[in-house]
């Protein structure tokens, strides 16, 4: 069987009706290219299956357009989802990536993760570091590069994009409260968790603007075993809801909840974050919030794209996140209407 030949920027360029010029300067994410031009260009790049070749590029721009991802937990959730959403719109661009992990039980610290892609070359560095531990370790690390952090905080020392974690915490809390909760217990996640501070304050500022005393609160660890020995244990007393940090805990807390013959929603109600892919077959489906890592990963390459180009002061950017509301919130038992 013969093998197709690998299609060029030329072929690409012919069936889109531009110049191969025209077709580099979408593939580097140039502003001044009309959206309709883009559009075009880009689906004949998906429909061909087109590849840069980064060997060529290198040679004819004397850039290397490989940029450097430093993950730090790459085994959770959020920042797993974050680096294949990046992953996915640098390679439509034509950039390759090289990624520096960054796990619990390993002795690399993220500090010689960002060191060792500067020595191989990299452009700029993506860094998704959802730790303040590891963003400590990481602001003593000087690599002269275009650097964009993922995180929903500014900050002075960086380019910064993230999903608004504090809104989807006030908007899941309040979601709650107009259901008629005034005792909302918080399943929190780590304390080190950047994302996890965001929420557990939407929590309490959620709670605060409409004049309600926050429930209990404790801190687990991202994981449904969590969840779970928490739903198991809980001493609910006048709590009639609670807002979990993740899906996941949610999940465990549920688990933890029927055990002992509570039923969410019918005597507590239950939401997460994050809107797992499983999250609407959980038993009940679960209210939550999504965040749209598709989006945030094309706003990260954009944002460091510009940063490569023009290097100007640090930047933040959000991104909204969504309350998907399904069958594990309703009103609380001795609410009008509630069961």
């Amino acid at each position: 069987m013969t093998q197709r030949p690998r299609p060029s920027i030329y072929d690409v360029a012919r069936q889109a009706g531009v110049s191969h010029m025209t077709v580099s300067r979408v593939l580097n994410g140039h502003a001044n290219i009309r959206d309709a031009t883009r559009a075009r260009v880009l689906q004949v790049i998906d429909e061909m299956n087109y590849t840069p070749s980064p060997i060529a590029r290198a040679l004819a721009t004397r850039r290397a357009h490989r940029i450097g991802v430093l993950v730090d937990a790459p085994d959770q959730y959020g920042p797993n989802s974050t680096l294949q959403a990046f992953e996915s719109a640098a390679r439509v661009a034509g950039y390759a990536i090289s990624t520096f992990s960054v796990a619990d039980d390993e002795g690399s610290p993220i500090d010689s993760g960002a060191a060792e892609l500067a020595n191989q070359g990299v452009e700029a560095l993506c860094v998704i570091a959802p730790r303040a531990s590891s963003l400590d370790l990481l602001r003593r690390q000087s690599t002269g590069l275009p650097t964009v952090v993922i995180k929903s905080e500014r900050d002075e020392q960086w380019h910064t994009i993230g999903v608004d974690q504090r809104a989807g915490a006030v908007a899941a809390v309040t979601h709650l409260i107009e259901l008629g909760h005034t005792s909302i217990a918080h399943l929190a996640g780590p304390l080190d968790w950047v994302d996890s501070r965001e929420r557990a304050e939407g929590w309490r500022q959620a709670l605060h603007d409409h004049g309600i005393r926050p429930g209990p609160t404790v801190s687990g660890d991202w994981t449904s075993d969590f969840g779970y020995e928490f739903g198991r244990r809980f001493d609910i007393g006048e709590t009639t809801a609670v807002f979990a940090s993740n899906d996941q805990m949610a999940l465990g807390l549920i688990h933890g909840l029927s055990e002992r013959g509570l039923r969410v929603p019918h005597d507590l109600s239950v939401v997460g974050f994050d809107d797992l892919p499983d999250t609407r077959h959980f038993l009940p489906p679960l209210t939550t919030v999504r965040q749209d890592f598709a989006a945030l990963g094309d706003l990260a390459l954009q944002r460091i794209v510009s940063a490569i180009e023009h290097d100007g002061a640090p930047q933040h950017d959000t991104i909204e996140p969504h309350l998907t509301v399904r069958m594990s919130s309703s009103s609380p038992p001795t609410a009008p209407g509630g069961r």
